[in-house]
């Protein structure tokens, strides 16, 4: 399949912007299936639904996600507390998942984001969760960086939209996951880990984003009362049953409160006769059942369908935080399968009415033992006053803490305060623990906890630097404590000398002096291996900084090593280990001449090759030096201001052969991917060079330029992205990403698809003017010796990774190579070393990489009809951008040949109509051969589970689309329409509108949007 095949509704979006403002374009979807249109039916417009004038319904429990499909486990308790409580879950997508991989068809970019909203919806439909916010960010190359993250999404952009739509549905409790470094994707850090923590303080702050609360669709500022993101679970007892949390106590080292939920409970949906898994027909479904069927409906992303019985379990959170009362972990009420919602949206069991407030906070977060710290608790009644009663704080044991505070009456209007003094024993271990407040009073108690984390009185720490950094520096900022701390990072060249800081902090109340100890492994020495510091004040950092030097150059690396820091005072001991990944380092020499690129090794690469044969990822390689691994090396050399590589690819079985459209993901096929970091100090890949070959493509024409299957190539997930060979390369964003790259292969496919010679070779010329940032001149070649080395040395940063599959349907098997470690692939510190002797770049070349060039390849609310029904008909903006009455629609018509609205609008902007047939709240997305099945998620058949048509017109409810730029003024917009189209039209179809004001200046989208839903009603014949 082809990519030319996407849906029409991005493909009228791209016409209409190559015509120009003004142009209207219409979309005809054949003739419709529903028989001969009846000419005489006349087809009127009922009152529109219009999303500035109708009431957003409040949410009571929102998730926020980065992609569709990180969702996944919210439907299962998203059912059951709709089913049983009458419980409202929405969702706030950043993206539609744009930019991932399509396993069922040939969308990419906004088509598939089209297709992965739906496949979303559908996912939440059955557990009565319809509102689903896209935020239209992009989905870029997955990276391992937030910081990134948030500079490509417009970070304050980002969150304003996320605010208004908390401030529009008014939740009482978000859902998320950790930020922390260990959510991996960047995007995962920043979406379900730092904006819930950012949204939900920005959305109570009247200060933040003022424009929302005035003018058209004005909002109030909204106090979330719960957070559920982060918090730990582990803990033993509980109950598979009803009540499920009965009996569970959390870990010693789980400082949280968590809360239950039953999954086995009844759902409304019954097994369909002849089903797959064997249930009695018409029996109920449970609603973990149901919840998991939802979590797989994402064929796009190789998901398949849930045909077997799923067990059922206990759904539980951890409370990462609340200012409202719970219940503990030790009340019988907290086995109740509602005690999640406990305080917020339904009344604690303790009494305190709901909308009361019951929150503690400490001094700050980071305390030493034996230093006293304050915590005020902070009470507030929902509705009426309280009376008396005695406040309490619980510490752990061992530890002080202040008598009892007697308070007189708790309000509905002013808060009442209680603060104690804490003082931690002086023996107790750095960890986190956990403080409770309880309130007892007449008729009446409460219970909150919060953390606190107790460090060493004297503190040292390995120097963080990069994201680790940047993301201690955010959970400072955020009050957002509840991922841990960073962990110690460091990289070092085989053979390398480098510096390694420990940074020293006195929390004492008393200066401080002593010393630093530092512990390497063996093949490591030390300048010293303690050593001072003297008259550290209190609050106060000093830096301790030691020189570690490598001995062995010739050191394979791909391995991680320990640094011990030992921290001794008149306070007592820390220590803290540090995670050093030891890598290769390699010489590549100056070439006598330059290469002749035919990918055939030769006389002129005389340094030492590299290998790149070492699995870092993946299967094991079925025959190591067979199937993969094993001789895999790469030769490696520089001429005139270019670097050569010639790479010799052990494999096998040749894989599935991309077309040339398709010349990207290479980590799907056999491929080679170059990485380059000219500076050897990026954070993320955004500053490098990546180069995916791949070596053949299913090209017989070769239209791509490069012979009859020949090779391709693309750069992916770095400072250009995009295309790098054939015609497609002149239309990627920002112009040609890799002028005077040269690639050729020596591959030879046999009948029987395996490769001739046990494998494949590739060579590349990579002009080092086509890097994002000049390369060196690097420091001297390591040698292993402090005393010869270089400190903290210049390097260009490389890795060499053959993928490898022997598969025909495009799914990775193992990846090797010369720097062997885990998420190499978005990590530039665990790449290779790689020092270019007797190089000089030009005195023009820069040293810092220019901003990258990241396509956006993101849908807009606007464009998307599912979106732009949510809008109209339940109230709220699209995509949380600030809405706009600028445009009024009036006088819709329906006749034989056309469609036409008349408007009249005070701003310019874009119109966008869809003709629509059918549920805009989901499309099914599996095949199903069961009786009566309306949503697709019955197998009675082997062969159901398949994947519908979706192109051209979203699996037949797109009927037709149009767009038209306006100019402020009055006009008439005009769909048209055929037979077909219009006979379509007589039954459960509606016309959908959505307005976007001009973008002022650089912005990427408008300032106001509208969406209409105008019911389309049928009057026959001989009918009123």
């Amino acid at each position: 399949m082809k990519r030319h095949h996407a849906i029409l509704l991005t493909s009228l979006i791209a016409v209409a912007a190559l015509m120009g403002q003004g142009t209207a374009v219409a979309a005809t979807m054949g003739n419709g299936s529903s028989g001969p249109p009846d000419a005489a039916v006349k087809l009127e417009v009922g009152d529109p639904a219009i999303a500035t004038e109708t009431d957003r319904e409040k949410i009571d429990i929102m998730g926020i996600w980065a992609h569709p499909d990180d969702d996944a486990g919210f439907t299962t308790p998203c059912g059951v507390w709709n089913d049983l409580y009458g419980v409202r879950c929405g969702i706030i997508m950043a993206t539609r998942g744009e930019g991932g991989s399509n396993s069922v068809g040939p969308e990419a970019g906004p088509d598939l984001g089209l297709r992965r909203e739906n496949e979303d919806r559908t996912s939440h439909i059955r557990s009565g969760t319809v509102d689903i916010f896209n935020l239209d960010r992009v989905d870029f190359f997955y990276n391992t960086s937030a910081p990134l993250t948030a500079k490509v999404w417009d970070a304050e952009e980002t969150l304003s939209r996320t605010v208004r739509i908390i401030r529009e549905t008014r939740p009482e409790i978000l859902v998320g996951s950790t930020p922390s470094l260990a959510a991996g994707h960047g995007n995962h850090q920043y979406a379900q880990g730092r904006m819930i923590w950012e949204a939900a303080a920005a959305a109570a702050d009247p200060s933040m984003f003022p424009e929302q609360l005035t003018g058209v669709g004005a909002v109030d500022p909204w106090q979330v009362k719960k957070v559920l993101a982060g918090g730990l679970t582990t803990g033993t007892g509980g109950t598979a049953a009803p009540s499920c949390n009965a009996g569970f106590v959390p870990a010693a080292t789980n400082p949280f409160t968590v809360v239950g939920t039953w999954t086995g409970y009844e759902s409304p949906y019954v097994w369909a006769e002849g089903n797959l898994a064997g249930q009695a027909a018409g029996s109920a479904k449970t609603w973990a059942q149901v919840g998991r069927e939802g979590g797989r409906a994402h064929p796009t992303q190789a998901r398949t369908m849930q045909t077997a019985l799923v067990d059922p379990t206990c759904q539980r959170y951890g409370v990462s935080q609340s200012i409202v009362p719970m219940q503990p972990n030790s009340s019988p009420a907290s086995a109740n399968d509602d005690a999640v919602l406990y305080g917020a949206v339904i009344a604690d069991p303790g009494g305190m009415p709901l909308g009361s407030e019951f929150s503690l906070e400490a001094e700050e977060y980071f305390e030493a033992a034996g230093e006293p710290f304050t915590t005020t608790v902070t009470l507030r009644s929902g509705e009426g006053e309280l009376g008396d009663g005695t406040v309490s704080l619980v510490v752990p044991t061992g530890w002080q803490v202040s008598e009892p505070v007697e308070v007189d009456g708790i309000g509905d209007a002013d808060a009442t305060q209680a603060t104690f003094t804490v003082t931690p024993s002086g023996d107790a271990a750095p960890a986190v623990y956990k403080l409770a407040a309880e309130f007892a009073g007449d008729g009446v108690t409460a219970y909150n906890d919060t953390r606190i984390e107790l460090v060493a009185p004297v503190e040292g720490r390995f120097d963080r630097w990069g994201t680790a950094a940047e993301y201690d520096e955010w959970t400072q900022d955020n009050d957002a404590y509840v991922g841990g701390r960073s962990r110690a990072v460091a990289k070092v060249g085989a053979g390398e000398t480098v510096t390694v800081p420990v940074e020293v902090t006195n929390r004492t109340a008393v200066v401080e002096s002593g010393s630093v100890e530092l512990a390497v492994p063996a093949g490591f020495v030390v300048d010293a291996t303690s050593k001072p510091f003297a008259e550290l004040a209190p609050g106060e950092t000093t830096t301790v900084p030691f020189v570690v030097t490598h001995t062995d150059p010739a050191d394979p690396g791909s391995r991680t090593v320990t640094f011990t820091a030992t921290t001794m005072s008149g306070a007592g001991v820390s220590s803290e280990n540090e995670t050093v990944y030891l890598v290769p380092t390699v010489v590549i020499p100056e070439l006598d001449s330059a290469p002749a690129v035919d990918g055939i090794a030769d006389e002129l690469y005389v340094g030492q090759p590299i290998d790149v044969g070492t699995r870092w990822e993946g299967a094991e390689c079925a025959a190591d030096g067979v199937d993969c691994g094993d001789g895999g090396v790469a030769r490696l050399g520089w001429y005139d201001d270019a670097l050569y590589a010639q790479i010799r690819v052990t494999d096998d079985v040749a894989s599935a052969a991309s077309t040339p459209d398709r010349c990207f993901g290479h980590w799907l096929v056999d491929s080679v991917e170059l990485l380059l970091d000219p500076r050897g100090d990026s954070i993320d890949t955004s500053s490098t060079f990546k180069l995916g070959m791949f070596p053949f493509t299913d090209d017989a024409e070769g239209a791509n330029g490069n012979g009859a299957d020949g090779p391709c190539w693309s750069r992916d997930a770095d400072n250009h992205q995009g295309f790098s060979t054939g015609p497609l390369a002149e239309t990627v964003e920002g112009g040609l990403n890799a002028e005077g790259v040269e690639v050729a292969v020596e591959v030879a496919r046999q009948a029987d698809g395996t490769f001739a010679g046990g494998g494949y070779d590739i060579e590349v010329k990579v002009p080092l003017s086509a890097l994002p940032a000049g390369v060196g001149p690097t420091s001297a070649v390591p040698q292993g010796d402090a005393a010869l080395n270089d400190v903290d040395p210049q390097y260009l940063g490389l890795n060499v990774t053959p993928y490898d599959s022997d598969t025909q349907n495009f799914i990775g098997q193992t990846r090797t190579a010369w720097s062997a470690f885990g998420s190499q692939q978005s990590e530039p510190y665990r790449w290779g070393h790689a020092y270019l002797d007797g190089y000089t770049p030009p005195a023009d070349r820069p040293t810092e990489s220019a901003d990258p060039i990241i396509p956006d390849t993101a849908l807009q609310g606007v464009q998307s009809p599912q979106t732009v029904a949510q809008s109209a008909t339940r109230g709220g903006t699209i995509s949380g951008v600030q809405p706009s009455d600028a445009l009024t629609i009036s006088d819709v018509k329906i006749q034989q040949k056309k469609v036409s609205l008349s408007y009249r609008s005070t701003e310019a902007g874009t119109v966008r109509v869809f003709l629509w047939k059918g549920d805009t709240s989901f499309i099914p997305v599996w095949t199903s051969s069961c009786v009566g099945d309306l949503f697709g998620f019955e197998a009675c058949a082997p062969t159901d589970g398949a994947a519908p048509p979706w192109a051209p017109d979203m699996s037949g409810r797109l009927v037709a689309s149009f767009e038209q730029a306006v100019d402020a003024g009055k006009g008439t917009l005009t769909v048209p329409i055929d037979a077909g189209i219009r006979s379509a039209l007589i039954d459960d179809a509606q016309i959908l509108v959505s307005f976007a004001e001009q973008p002022a200046g650089d912005a990427a989208t408008g300032d106001g949007v509208n969406a209409w839903s105008f019911p389309i009603e049928a009057t026959r014949p001989g009918k009123g």
